[in-house]
């Protein structure tokens, strides 16, 4: 007797008269294989890009408001700094005129040795400081959430306010820290008048506002480092200076050069600062308090542009800063990055 053909998956079945192989029969299949079936990203690519156009319409209202009030001015403000405009009149096309006067303009200059020294005033106690407190902050057990909201308060605060603070406390006549010296029978300061003294009240100002901003950002990055690598550290015979030379300095260096790009660009835009403490003094003659040692090249642009009027040469004055600014960015990235290299 024959036997019966053998079927399955992948079988052949045998004739029953034993004539060979005959037709191959197969389990039919009810659904497709799992790697067969078509994967959500093939079939978003199917159906296009536009078919999420809800999706895109919901987050336009962003891009239209910052297309038409951050990026058309940006490139609206390159294209007059070729001309010459009086913000009522026909605009005059002058070409590099504006830059060639801007390099022979004793008052931009000036302008750019101030910015440069407050900047440096400011940024060097600003990221010690931020480093110095951070690091004692991350050692705290007890109040640490105080502290932190404490220290982070002077940022979140009214610049407008904390200017006008500061130029009470550091007044000439009235002023707190005058009194102080005096109780103590120490020669009084005359801290807004003389070119230096002006210079460090705004970077006192701008140190004291920006500290705590980077404090936290430090903070963050030194709770992210291991226990087990201070354990071992410590377990070597590194004191606490060490390891804070030898291991948390270098882990923390990308935050470092975060906060050194941050402060430089928030170092140079300095404005409010000697425009509250020093534009609306009417006893000063000149912007930026006396012999325009408060002024700033932000503040220099505000008066060519809405002072006087020029907003073409006003519009050049801010594409020559932001080169200067573009320049001390890199540099100041290039530092840091030599140093982790190294």
């Amino acid at each position: 007797m024959a036997a019966p053909p053998t079927t399955g998956p992948g079988s052949v079945a045998v004739d029953a008269t034993g004539g060979g192989p005959g037709r191959p029969r197969f389990r039919p299949r009810r659904s497709a294989p799992a790697h067969h079936l078509p994967r959500p990203a093939a079939r978003a690519a199917r159906r296009g890009v536009l078919s999420f156009w809800p999706q895109y319409l919901a987050i336009s209202p962003f891009y239209l408001v910052f297309g038409v009030f951050m990026l058309w001015p940006v490139f609206y403000s390159l294209y007059l700094a070729f001309h010459r405009w009086d913000g009522i009149g026909e605009m005059q096309f002058v070409g590099l005129q504006q830059f060639h006067f801007l390099m022979d303009d004793p008052v931009f200059w000036l302008s750019i040795r101030n910015t440069l020294a407050i900047w440096v005033l400011s940024t060097v106690p600003t990221l010690l400081g931020a480093l110095v407190l951070a690091t004692l902050l991350n050692s705290v057990r007890r109040f640490k959430s105080f502290y932190r909201i404490a220290l982070f308060l002077p940022n979140v605060t009214s610049i407008v306010a904390i200017a006008i603070f500061f130029g009470a406390v550091f007044s000439n006549n009235f002023g707190l820290v005058n009194a102080i010296l005096h109780m103590a029978g120490l020669p009084e300061v005359q801290w807004m008048s003389n070119p230096w003294t002006i210079k460090l009240v705004i970077a006192l100002l701008m140190t004291w506002q920006w500290t705590g901003y980077n404090m936290i950002i430090y903070l963050a990055g030194m709770q992210a480092i291991p226990g087990e690598v201070y354990e071992a550290a410590r377990i070597d015979g590194a004191g606490p200076v060490r390891t804070f030379l030898r291991i948390t300095i270098p882990i923390l260096r990308p935050i470092i050069l975060f906060t050194v790009v941050i402060s430089t660009v928030n170092g140079l835009q300095s404005f409010t600062e000697p425009q509250v403490l020093f534009g609306s003094n009417a006893a000063n003659a000149n912007l930026g308090g006396p012999g325009q040692a408060g002024l700033t090249t932000l503040l220099y642009f505000y008066q060519s542009a809405f002072s006087n009027n020029d907003f073409g040469y006003g519009a050049a004055i801010v594409w020559a800063f932001f080169v200067l600014i573009l320049v001390l960015v890199v540099v100041n990235w290039r530092l840091v990055q030599r140093g982790r290299k190294s």
